[in-house]
């Protein structure tokens, strides 16, 4: 695994959840397709900018695609490794980085923030940090897609500060269960949320263990992030609203930037 300089910052308690991020993540597939369609259109090489465990970059090389993911969390590039067999191993290339500022040596035809990995950039100068890095790393007419939530303000000020039960699954290692919590606290003066993870690992004897993790995370609204893209030096293609390339709308779910390097 390649290593970049990088900075704990918020990001220190992603390590904290990468032994529970599959269990919470592993088996979403809905945006994968989206993501595989662009990468016909684009072709090799590839480059998604928090990796995390793999979920994306993985079937993305099984398709054929030569993939570079880009994490700042040792543990969960650990995980992506250790799915990795040895054709695997010659379509993916792991880094450990931040991807506010790394140098990867290499241009990419298509560059994406998967699942709002870009809401971990919680100030426009790290946003613009972020887009003008990935700007150098794509070639000439190269696609970056951002996928974001879209914002619900009635539905955030609704979930302020409630502790709500998401799951309880079995534990992976046979043994008990696990149960996962988790709060959110509006800070709308800076369009953020703190995110706080409970998890509560149970054994058959009864004896609970709670891992804690908190992080926060941005909400974005549309003409924000066209003025942030075209700063940066971006040309809009489109807006979906949906991972089927529904139009972008007030009730849509996601919102999701596919644009061109200018």
């Amino acid at each position: 695994m390649e290593s970049l300089v990088y900075t704990q910052h918020q990001f220190k308690d992603l390590d904290l959840i990468a032994g529970f991020y599959d269990l919470d993540y592993g088996d979403v597939d809905y945006d994968l397709a989206f993501y595989q369609n662009f990468a016909q259109r684009c072709g090799s090489p590839l480059l998604e900018l928090g990796v995390g465990t793999g979920r994306v970059a993985i079937p993305l090389a099984k398709a054929g695609f030569q993939v570079t993911g880009i994490d700042i969390s040792p543990k969960m590039l650990a995980m992506t490794r250790a799915k990795l067999d040895k054709n695997l191993q010659r379509r993916v290339r792991i880094v450990q980085g931040d991807m506010r500022q790394f140098d990867l040596g290499e241009r990419f035809n298509m560059a994406f923030y998967a699942l709002r990995s870009f809401a971990h950039l919680t100030t426009t100068a790290e946003q613009i940090q972020s887009l003008e890095c990935v700007k150098s790393h794509l070639a000439e007419d190269g696609l970056l897609l951002i996928d974001l939530h879209n914002p619900n303000l009635a539905r955030l000020v609704e979930s302020d500060r409630e502790l709500t039960l998401a799951w309880v699954k079995p534990n992976p290692t046979g043994e008990g269960t696990i149960a996962k919590f988790e709060s959110f606290t509006v800070d709308p003066a800076r369009q953020s949320q703190q995110v706080t993870f409970f998890y509560d690992e149970t054994d058959a004897a009864g004896m609970t263990r709670r891992t804690i993790a908190s992080f926060a995370l941005r909400y974005f609204f549309r003409y924000e992030v066209e003025l942030l893209l075209d700063h940066c030096g971006f040309e809009i293609e489109a807006l979906f609203g949906s991972y089927d390339l529904d139009d972008y709308g007030p009730d849509s779910e996601e919102m999701i930037f596919v644009a061109r390097k200018r």
